[in-house]
């Protein structure tokens, strides 16, 4: 008898949006693979590295795939994920590896995987085994690098293995792919991997599910899932009309002026919908425009390692100049002015003027 799918979806009002946390790439550079490295063969801006920048699947997808051609090496995926130390991961991993059970792990990692990522899951039972189904519903480009997918069922069968301290096995693998002899899956995973499938499944036994974490920590885990649940409903409610486009208008921004018939074609209305709804709010696009401007200039400006005239290209300006006249009168000094005068803030190095003593 198969029992209800639960399928743990992104909310109705996601956005495509994904933070890349830093640790990412740290675990990058460890393998030898520099930031520059990686963005320049995926053709993405350094603003990704900073940390703030958000991502669409797509953005992801090909970040994934830079990795696959960097390394040549079809099982860099499983054994990133393999090798990734307990104490880096990211405070949705610790929830679930301090879970009660494996299934309790498995449905705190498909619900809160949502936090930081576009992903879904699905998890079916039927008979003496439970298969876990991967999907990225905002992917446009095609399907997901392959050895991005192996890192997901990797990190899945990872958790199980540290949480209970046994060496758990899958009961197989299924793949769309063709047979790569040299991608090591079934002497990782431990079972059997069927190429040229139906779908992309990782089958679980059942049994396995029940097993008890020896890193059971309930304090803990209800305090990071009451923060969780908190980010949940927090994200459940849509977006403010000014936040849509503002998000639209930063996507839109690098390399292009953006105005209001492409914005709204992004958000999927007519022009005069979205000028009447911004109205609404008592600003005009314009200033909308020129708000994203002025912070992302401070955000770009405040990584040493984006260049000034990089900076002018992210923010869309026809050249340089057109930057530099906006930026003063944002903020009353020139970029490098203004660079110069938030890095000796940061050292605690910054001037003061000396009064003079009156004689």
């Amino acid at each position: 008898m198969q029992s209800q799918p639960q399928h743990f979806k992104v909310s109705s009002h996601a956005q495509d949006r994904i933070k890349l946390p830093k640790i990412f790439w740290v675990r990058m550079n460890s393998f030898g693979l520099s930031p520059g490295m990686i963005l320049q063969q995926c053709n993405l801006p350094l603003t990704v590295y900073s940390g703030e920048a958000r991502l669409t699947t797509d953005q992801l997808f090909a970040i994934w795939g830079a990795v696959r051609k960097l390394t040549n090496d079809p099982t860099f995926g499983w054994k990133g994920m393999s090798l990734f130390p307990t104490d880096q991961y990211h405070p949705t991993l610790l929830a679930a590896l301090h879970a009660r059970t494996y299934r309790d792990c498995i449905e705190i990692f498909a619900r809160y995987k949502k936090l930081c990522g576009s992903q879904e899951l699905r998890l079916t039972s039927k008979a003496d085994e439970t298969s876990i189904e991967v999907s990225w519903p905002f992917a446009k480009s095609g399907p997901a690098p392959e050895i991005f997918l192996d890192a997901v069922f990797a990190l899945i069968v990872e958790l199980g293995r540290r949480g209970s301290k046994t060496k758990l096995n899958a009961k197989r693998l299924e793949l769309k792919r063709t047979r790569n002899p040299k991608d090591g899956l079934g002497e990782y995973f431990g079972c059997p991997v069927i190429y040229r499938a139906r779908r992309n499944v990782l089958v679980l036994r059942k049994v396995d599910l029940e097993l008890q974490f020896a890193t059971h920590n309930e304090e803990l885990l209800q305090i990071l899932t009451f923060q969780f649940e908190q980010a949940l409903k927090k994200d459940g409610h849509e977006p403010g009309i000014l936040d849509q486009a503002k998000w639209v208008l930063k996507r839109l921004l690098p390399g292009s002026r953006p105005d209001l018939v492409m914005v709204a074609k992004e958000l999927g209305m007519g022009e005069r919908t979205l000028q009447r709804r911004i109205t609404e709010k008592g600003t005009t696009f314009r200033k909308l425009l020129n708000e994203i401007r002025h912070e992302s200039a401070r955000q770009y400006l405040s990584d040493p390692l984006i260049e000034t005239t990089e900076t002018a290209f992210l923010l869309g300006f026809e050249d340089a100049n057109s930057f530099y006249r906006a930026f003063r009168s944002w903020e009353g000094k020139t970029p490098a002015e203004w660079r110069a005068t938030t890095r000796s803030k940061l050292n605690g190095t910054e001037t003061k003027p000396v009064k003079k003593r009156s004689t």
